[in-house]
């Protein structure tokens, strides 16, 4: 069995696409879609066991993958991997910023160094992929950026260092579109609402057993999203289709982030999801 993208065969023929945490979640999902559609796919992340791990499925599916160890917070390492990424494939036609990460925590309780972390995690280690991607290789052949950040319009209580980062994430790509645009350079930003995707397995118990079963609630569509349905958004917005568009952010959520708190939203089962992820993996967190 194979990916079942709603795409055309080839649409990546002959490009380099490089996904941040790509070895798990959302990541490894986009990285599939995009090897499915003819893309070489360069997955990064800290863990090398974990790349290696969905490097291998890819090749079992019949897509063209490579990986690269390095944690994107690094400066260096960063400049380092994509001169070498460079070096080995000649071309970053794509970045799709996805890695990141948070925990949940009021405010009133992160400390300095927690809030910190999760910054770089979600904003600064972004913004240095996009730089070095961009200034050695997209400023003068031009290419798409997709970065990741999440719902939080209106605030993101219990997770304010993440929803700051976020936030800070779409300022960056809508300030990076006008910049970059010069270079043919197209940058959007997507934002999923709950995804049910392996993340969800990292969270506290307290957290699985009390909040997540209440998430497929909050939504107009009642469901979280799966992995697939956001990597469908990205592969949209790193294509021809979408080469007008730039500075945009797509939001995947159901449409939680309406905010009609005053319009009950009544529980029903009509939102069919699109599954076409083939390898997905249920989230126990979700059940």
């Amino acid at each position: 069995m194979s990916y079942q993208s709603v795409f055309r065969s080839g649409l990546f023929a002959g490009q380099t696409i490089v996904v941040t945490g790509g070895g798990s979640g959302i990541g490894r999902c986009a990285a599939h879609e995009l090897a499915s559609l003819g893309a070489h796919v360069v997955i990064t992340g800290r863990k090398a066991e974990k790349l290696e791990k969905t490097a291998a499925e890819i090749v079992e599916d019949g897509g063209s993958v490579s990986t690269r160890a390095f944690d994107i917070r690094d400066e260096d390492a960063v400049r380092d991997a994509v001169k070498a990424i460079l070096a080995e494939r000649g071309r970053i036609d794509g970045l799709v910023n996805n890695a990141g990460g948070q925990y949940p925590m009021p405010l009133a309780m992160i400390g300095k160094k927690g809030w910190e972390a999760v910054v770089a995690n979600n904003l600064t280690g972004g913004f240095l992929m996009a730089r070095e991607v961009y200034t050695q290789w997209m400023r003068k052949n031009g290419g798409a950026i997709v970065n990741m950040i999440a719902d939080m319009w209106g605030g993101m209580p219990g997770m304010g260092h993440s929803g700051a980062a976020r936030a800070g994430m779409l300022n960056f790509t809508e300030t990076a579109a006008i910049e970059w645009g010069v270079s043919g350079v197209r940058v959007n930003a997507v934002a999923p609402g709950y995804v049910a995707s392996s993340g969800m397995d990292h969270y506290d118990a307290n957290f699985a057993k009390e909040v997540i079963p209440k998430l497929s609630k909050i939504a107009p569509l009642q469901r979280m999203a799966e992995e697939a349905e956001v990597s469908s958004a990205i592969v949209f917005l790193l294509s021809e289709g979408a080469a007008f568009i730039t500075g945009a952010c797509i939001k995947i959520d159901g449409g939680s982030s309406l905010g009609a708190k005053a319009f009950p939203l009544l529980e029903h089962k009509n939102a069919k999801p699109y599954q076409g992820f083939h390898r997905a993996v249920r989230p126990k967190a979700v059940g």
